[in-house]
């Protein structure tokens, strides 16, 4: 049966010669599987450019209750990236939440909140001119909430850290974590590169002891090294 709903592309891997495996978070049925043929040929006029990690979608759809791969039936992109693949900072972002997201995205029904979360949250990352270097933080402390486990403030992401023998914050990075949980994208607050990397780090491990399939983030290191500033 044919639905529309929208989309965000999380991953996709090549499949024989010329199709590709996608998953994408869709409002309607929250994370599925499609298979699309002939995506990486020749004549596909660069089709493979909408299956790009965040790209935002329109989709018509065939699904059907049990199965585990479904088809697209119509696609297009509902907002063409300005910066999001050309800066190299919003690019490292980019690639660390779509890791996480394919990571802890489970859940194959509809979870309007989270996928409307997921959609701004994205776009304000494409539009933002500067001061979005803390925005992977606020990001990550928010969707916990929209995963089950949003902590009322630093100190509780301490006190769990402690309880499973893991380093737990010094009082200033709980202050500055406390102002990241309590502001918008667009209000955060200015810390330096050190103070960052250890809060995303004390972040990651909070989001492990949620989040069993999260055992290894391989762009971490990639966005340690790239937000310098």
């Amino acid at each position: 049966m044919l639905f529309k709903t929208k989309g965000i592309v999380i991953n996709y891997i090549r499949y024989r010669e010329t199709s590709v495996i996608v998953k994408i978070y869709t409002e309607e049925f929250g994370i599925q599987t499609y298979i699309e043929n002939g995506v990486r040929s020749a004549k596909s006029k660069n089709k493979i450019a909408l299956f790009q990690p965040l790209t935002l979608l329109d989709l018509v759809i065939y699904h059907k209750e049990g199965k585990d791969i479904h088809r697209i039936s119509e696609m297009k992109c509902n907002h063409p990236f300005q910066t999001l693949p050309f800066d190299i900072y919003k690019s490292s972002i980019a690639l660390f939440i779509t890791e996480i997201l394919g990571k802890t995205l489970h859940e194959e029904t509809s979870n309007a909140a989270l996928f409307y979360f997921l959609h701004n949250s994205i776009l304000w990352l494409d539009e933002t001119p500067d001061h979005f270097e803390n925005f992977h933080l606020q990001f990550l402390l928010q969707l916990g909430g929209y995963l089950g486990f949003s902590p009322e403030n630093a100190h509780e992401i301490s006190n769990e850290l402690s309880l499973h023998n893991l380093p737990v914050l010094s009082k200033d990075l709980e202050n500055q974590l406390d102002k990241l949980m309590n502001t918008q994208y667009d209000e955060a607050p200015k810390m330096d590169r050190f103070s960052r990397n250890q809060l995303l780090d004390s972040i990651i491990l909070f989001y492990r002891l949620h989040v069993d399939t999260l055992i290894e983030v391989k762009s971490l290191a990639v966005l340690h090294e790239v937000m310098r500033g």
